[in-house]
């Protein structure tokens, strides 16, 4: 049976969206608002022409005043490192900017991924796709159907992964034309969303969207990206509980990243946190190479001894799987634990 869902948006959906209108998007407003001087920073504010600052001030209300090096605000503020060419950093890490159907990536024999919008509430500094040709993978419903096309044309595919930007960008009346579309195709079991905009505004999650989900034939998980334990707040946990309602499967993948989660405290906090708020943490990535977020990078030595050190605090469910990503390859790649 169709999800119904009105074009009339609810009183939550229009607060969502009231909050992503209202997102800062100039650096230099940034700063005043946390009351930091921004003329140490001025050259490194510049970067915002590489890639755009966009943060929604729920997310702005859980940084530290004051403080230039709170870790909430260091994933979204421009830095004069990012000017910086690195050996070895690409504009296309993942090598995904080849895709033959504009907005679908089949990197995984049984799941492919949909871009469904282009657009993100928060722009994080360290972001892979921050080079990703989105104006050639437009979202809407006629790029929507040629995947959805493919999809079904590959019964080897039995999940659809949502992604972006954020796929919660869309609408709650354009998600459910696209799960009806999903779930009209038999051989799909899952559905899993990745998106950050429930981190960035906790009240995307409307009643809508969790009726859509709840009704829906398909298995849900929804992948949050959550890199540091201030960015839980109890807005979000509050959200979390009504998807977990609903028999969502909640999972948190996060980057190890230099200057905001490199201490096994900070992991160690991480973790307890995501578990406090219903969320299990899943995978911890090392940075994709991407052009302009070399200052982020954590060698592999030194996550393998950040990863033993949280192994020895928490419990082994609360430990996510330190992985990497390498473009071309059919699945992710485990970094080996040994300690040399």
């Amino acid at each position: 049976m169709p999800h119904i869902i009105t074009r009339n948006a609810s009183t939550v959906e229009q607060n969502w969206l009231n909050d992503l209108a209202n997102a800062i998007s100039d650096p230099f407003l940034l700063l005043k608002t946390l009351k930091i001087d921004p003329i140490p920073w001025e050259k490194g504010l510049a970067a915002r022409k590489l890639f755009a600052l966009r943060v929604p001030m729920s997310f702005v209300d859980r940084m530290e005043i004051g403080n230039p090096y709170d870790p909430l605000l260091r994933q979204v503020l421009p830095l004069e490192p990012e000017f910086e060419v690195h050996d070895g950093y690409s504009l296309d890490p993942l090598k995904e900017q080849d895709n033959a159907i504009p907005g679908l990536l089949h990197k995984y024999k049984n799941r492919a991924l949909m871009i469904v919008k282009g657009g993100c509430a928060v722009n994080c500094r360290y972001c892979f796709r921050r080079h990703f040709p989105y104006s050639d993978n437009k979202g809407g419903k006629t790029q929507w159907k040629k995947a959805l096309n493919y999809i079904a044309e590959h019964p080897e595919l039995n999940e659809v992964i949502l992604s972006g930007g954020d796929p919660l960008m869309a609408k709650d009346h354009e998600l459910a034309w696209l799960v009806d579309e999903i779930e009209s195709i038999p051989h799909i079991k899952r559905l899993r969303i990745h998106t950050r905009l429930p981190v960035v505004i906790p009240n995307r999650i409307t009643d809508e969207l969790c009726t859509l989900i709840g009704n829906s034939r398909l298995q849900t998980i929804l992948v949050t990206h959550i890199n540091h334990a201030n960015e839980i707040n109890d807005e979000l946990t509050d959200a979390m509980t009504k998807l977990k309602r609903v028999n969502v499967t909640l999972l948190n993948q996060g980057v190890l990243l230099r200057g905001i989660n490199d201490s096994v405290e900070a992991l160690t906090a991480l973790s307890e946190s995501l578990f406090t708020a219903g969320i299990q943490p899943y995978y911890l990535h090392v940075l994709d190479k991407v052009q302009g977020a070399a200052h982020f990078m954590i060698d592999d030595t030194e996550a393998r001894h950040l990863m033993a050190g949280l192994m020895q605090n928490v419990s082994g469910y609360m430990v996510p799987k330190l992985t990497r990503e390498i473009g071309g390859r059919t699945s992710k790649t485990p970094l080996d634990l040994h300690l040399e």
